[in-house]
């Protein structure tokens, strides 16, 4: 059977099953390669205020020439924001070019307090993160709601949450995230959040699906196993892994012939599917994204910090 193209979220909105992913996409590269994945078959763009590049992004969609209905696009609450929503996201509207966006996620379930060190990234005169650590996250959640019912997004969820973190939302949430977007990868598959997430009705979403630049993922030699007798590259087998355990996942490039490849998804078999997911507890668990935000975020891999 072929992988699915759509997943349904929890309102019953469909989302694109391969996102194009903008996080860490230069500036004067991200345009281009939105407006090209746009025109060659994609209809869902990744985006995020932090990431300093939603208006290229914004650019690139106008410029593909595809009608807004028919584009998918996700972007994210930045820490600073977490205290007013509606202004978090009016800025990300604005830089987009577009009056709603169809997904809207927190992206950390971390509040950052702005000082005259920096808007976005501020820290303390000891330079540690400028962290309120009092922030109630179900205060965010309940103003994520209310941009929600008031139609400016067409769903909400979250990113880089882990189950005691999604534990203490659900004591007081009225709206079940729609989506909680993770690192995710066969070295870290994080198969008890995932079904934590699959009882709830809450899709997993894949960054860093290939585990990031420095990652040993595309050298594995089972990884490469699965590729050769699939008759495909080792980054088509981890791309295509995301589907077919019911994930959407989001490949980031800026090169057109990637850009390409990484959104044709192929059928992988069931023993394929063991080895992968078996992987990480062979000794070959890592993680790439750890940002010292201070504390540990939950996670049953997170290192301590």
């Amino acid at each position: 059977m072929a992988p699915s193209t759509h997943f349904k979220l929890n309102n019953g909105t469909q989302i694109p099953a391969v996102g194009l992913g903008t996080w860490r996409s230069e500036p004067g590269q991200v345009r281009q390669a939105v407006s090209f994945a746009l025109k060659n078959g994609y209809s869902h763009i990744d985006a995020a205020l932090i990431y300093g590049n939603e208006h290229e992004v914004g650019q690139g969609i106008k410029d593909s020439g595809v009608p807004r209905e028919k584009i998918f696009i996700t972007s994210k609450l930045w820490n600073t924001h977490q205290n007013n929503v509606a202004e978090g996201l009016q800025k990300t509207l604005e830089a987009l070019g577009t009056d709603y966006l169809d997904l809207y996620l927190i992206h950390w379930p971390v509040r950052l307090v702005p000082n005259e060190s920096s808007a976005l990234l501020p820290v303390n005169p000891d330079g540690t993160r400028s962290v309120d650590r009092s922030w109630d996250q179900n205060e965010t959640w309940r103003q994520m709601e209310e941009v929600y019912k008031a139609g400016k997004v067409n769903a909400i969820g979250v990113a880089n949450w882990s189950i005691p973190y999604l534990e203490e939302l659900k004591k007081k949430w009225t709206v079940v995230p729609a989506v909680n977007q993770v690192e995710l990868h066969p070295f870290l598959p994080q198969h008890a959040l995932k079904d934590w997430c699959d009882k709830n009705g809450i899709l997993l979403e894949a960054y860093s699906p290939l585990g990031s630049e420095g990652a040993p993922l595309m050298a594995n030699p089972a990884i490469q196993e699965i590729a050769k007798k699939n008759d495909v590259s080792a980054a088509a087998v981890l791309i295509s892994y995301h589907v077919n355990r019911g994930v959407v996942v989001l490949p980031k490039s800026i090169k057109e012939s990637r850009i390409v490849s990484n959104s044709q998804i192929i059928s992988l078999s069931s023993e394929d599917m063991d080895v992968l997911n078996g992987l990480a507890a062979q000794g070959k668990a890592k993680r790439i994204n750890t940002p010292l935000f201070g504390w540990d975020l939950g996670f049953e891999d997170w290192y301590k910090q």
